[in-house]
C-alpha cells in the first residue's frame, strides 16, 4: 500500500513503539489518528509526527468500551476520511504468577481483576478497533491493512498467565481476519517483538534485564526503530498477509 494521504490509526500512540511507528509512518506522508488515553504523552508524539511530514489529530479514547471505540471511527471517517490502515499496538501488563506458594502454603494468586484487565485492553481492544476499521475498510470498497501487535510472550511466558493468553489470542484473530477479510482486499498480519527498550522493559530491575539480555542471541533489546520498520514493511507489502512477524532478536522462551 502507498502511504501518501492514506488515513492510518494507531492505538496506544503516546510512547514506545506506537509513538515509533507513528513517527516513522508519518514520515511517509499519511494522515495519522493517534489513539491513547494518556493525552498529555499523546501530544509528544503529534509534535513529533507533524515535524515528520504528516496530517495528524489525537484522539483520547478507551479501547475497551464498546461505544467510545465506535466514537472513533466514526470521528476518524469525518475528520479524515475512511480508514486504510490500522495498528492495533495498545497494550499492558499485569504480570503475576498463577499461584504463588512457600513451603507447600498458597500465600497469593492471580486475582481475577488482574486477569480481565489485561484481557480487556490487550484482546478485548484488538478485537473492537479491528472490528470497527474492517467496517470502514469494507464500506469504502478499497480495503486495507490490519496489524496486531502480538508477543514473543504468546507462547506462554512464567507470570504472564494473562498476557500470554492475550497475546496468543491476538495472533489467531489474526490468522482468523485474514482467512476472512481477504476477498474483500483487507490484509491482515501481525507482529510478536521480543523484549524492545520501551516504558514495560524499563522497569524491569538490572539484574533480571542482565539476565534476560544474556538470552538474546544478538545480546540486545530491539530498539523501538526496528519493530516500527515492521509495521512499515507490512503496511507496504501488498502480498503479506496472515502471518505474524517474529522481530526478537533470534530469543525463544
Amino acid at each position: 500500500m502507498e502511504l501518501q494521504g492514506k488515513v492510518i490509526v494507531i492505538t496506544g500512540a503516546a510512547q514506545g513503539l506506537g509513538q515509533k511507528m507513528a513517527e516513522i509512518i508519518a514520515g511517509q506522508g499519511a494522515k495519522l489518528a493517534l489513539v491513547d488515553l494518556d493525552h498529555a504523552k499523546l501530544q509528544t508524539t503529534v509534535r513529533l509526527c507533524t515535524k515528520a511530514g504528516g496530517k495528524v489529530k489525537d484522539y483520547p479514547a478507551d479501547v475497551t468500551d464498546e461505544p467510545a471505540v465506535e466514537a472513533l471511527f466514526n470521528s476518524v471517517r469525518k475528520e479524515f476520511g475512511s480508514v486504510d490502515g490500522l495498528i492495533n499496538n495498545a497494550g499492558i501488563t499485569s504480570d503475576a504468577l498463577l499461584v504463588k506458594a512457600v513451603d507447600g502454603k498458597v500465600k497469593k494468586k492471580m486475582s481475577v481483576t488482574e486477569f480481565h484487565r489485561v484481557i480487556a485492553v490487550d484482546l478485548r481492544g484488538v478485537f473492537l478497533c479491528g472490528r470497527e476499521a474492517t467496517v470502514q475498510m469494507i464500506e469504502s470498497g478499497h480495503g486495507g491493512v490490519i496489524i496486531n501487535i502480538s508477543s514473543i510472550s504468546r507462547a506462554g511466558n512464567v507470570g504472564q498467565t494473562n498476557y500470554a493468553a492475550a497475546k496468543a489470542g491476538v495472533a489467531a484473530m489474526t490468522v482468523t481476519w485474514a482467512k476472512e477479510l481477504a476477498r474483500y482486499n483487507i490484509r491482515v498480519a501481525g507482529i510478536a517483538p521480543g523484549f524492545s527498550e520501551t516504558r514495560m522493559v524499563a522497569a524491569i530491575p538490572p539484574k533480571v534485564k542482565d539476565r534476560i539480555v544474556s538470552t538474546i542471541p544478538l545480546r540486545r533489546f530491539a530498539r523501538p526503530e526496528e519493530i516500527a520498520r515492521a509495521a512499515l514493511f507490512i503496511l507496504q507489502n501488498d502480498y503479506y498477509d496472515g502471518r505474524i512477524l517474529e522481530i526478537d532478536g533470534g530469543l525463544r522462551l
